[in-house]
């Protein structure tokens, strides 16, 4: 028995070269194949025995290869935002630096900076319709995880869906008149024209589900206080359907991401300090670049539709 892959390989490739066999005829008993065969008798005629000595495969150097600098750079961006590989492509690129999102990925998930996804499988196919600042926004609210002195707090989110553009509101409850409180901040803030709104059906925001309304024997149907302010500032009020909170789904990704990157992050010692965290998270939540909307930050999107379009269009 051969001791060393050196002899194995001598074992196989010595009737050959002493033509005492035909390379086919070995081929046919040796478990290495024929093409190891072809090479290991190249390797014999060029070097003697010393080119059946393994010698490894793997290149001494990629001449394409990242340099160290830019990978360490990718590492320290991913570990402090945990953006994704298309977004730090684009910060990457606004700093002057170009590299393909997927060397990107490659990158972080060599050194395991990324999670797994349970990845659903969905039959339906959704069709986008392409929107106008201000033409659907989307509001909902998020309970503020634990307790600030002891005492609970909510958080108001609305999200413009065609610019991403959003504006938080922390309160101490969540009732009609705060609902109300914040669409007039929204509508005060946002650039433009707001002509409707995309909310569930809690409470606070519609009576279609709860109270007289649900019973059939009573002819006399309140208005929402929430529905009665949307009229008058003519504004339209879509409902989702129950029990499907994807249907407002841009708004609740984007509670996801106040989960993640600032409730995580920080503690917050009375309400005031929530407040003022909350105010400096949304300034650069709206400095961040989105895949929606191609690498651009929500304020960039709205400035360049500005520019691009006359005021009738979206006044």
């Amino acid at each position: 028995m051969a001791e060393t892959i050196q002899e194995e390989r001598w074992r196989w490739v010595r009737p050959i070269i002493r033509k005492e066999m035909r390379l086919i005829d070995v081929a046919r008993i040796c478990p290495h194949g024929k093409r190891s065969l072809e090479r290991w008798v190249a390797a014999y005629r060029e070097e003697g025995k010393r080119g059946l000595i393994p010698r490894s495969t793997k290149p001494k150097s990629e001449p394409g290869e990242t340099p160290i600098h830019i990978k360490e750079r990718i590492i320290r961006l991913r570990k402090k935002t945990g953006l994704c590989a298309k977004k730090l492509a684009w910060r990457l690129e606004k700093e002057g630096v170009h590299i393909h999102e997927r060397t990107i990925g490659k990158i972080i998930k060599a050194e395991r900076l990324v999670r797994k996804y349970r990845v659903k499988k969905m039959k339906m196919k959704y069709i986008k319709v392409p929107l106008l600042p201000g033409e659907l926004v989307e509001i909902d609210v998020k309970y503020v995880p634990g307790t600030i002195q002891d005492k609970a707090y909510f958080q108001y989110t609305a999200i413009d869906c065609a610019s991403r553009w959003r504006y938080l509101e922390a309160y101490d409850a969540q009732t009609n008149h705060h609902s109300i409180l914040f669409l007039e901040k929204v509508i005060l803030l946002f650039p433009h024209r707001i002509r409707s709104v995309k909310t569930d059906n809690g409470a606070i925001f519609t009576n279609y589900y709860t109270g007289t309304n649900k019973r059939s024997d009573v002819s006399v149907k309140t208005i929402h206080a929430f529905d009665i302010f949307c009229r008058d500032q003519g504004i339209i009020h879509y409902l989702i359907d129950p029990g499907k909170p994807a249907q407002n789904g841009k708004v609740e990704r984007s509670h996801r991401e106040d989960q993640e990157k600032f409730y995580e992050r920080n503690i917050f010692t009375s309400f005031g300090d929530l407040q003022k965290k909350m105010k400096r998270w949304n300034i650069q939540y709206n400095d961040l670049e989105h895949c929606g909307l191609n690498g651009k930050t929500p304020n960039e999107y709205l400035q360049e539709f500005r520019l691009t379009n006359p005021p009738n269009v979206y006044s």
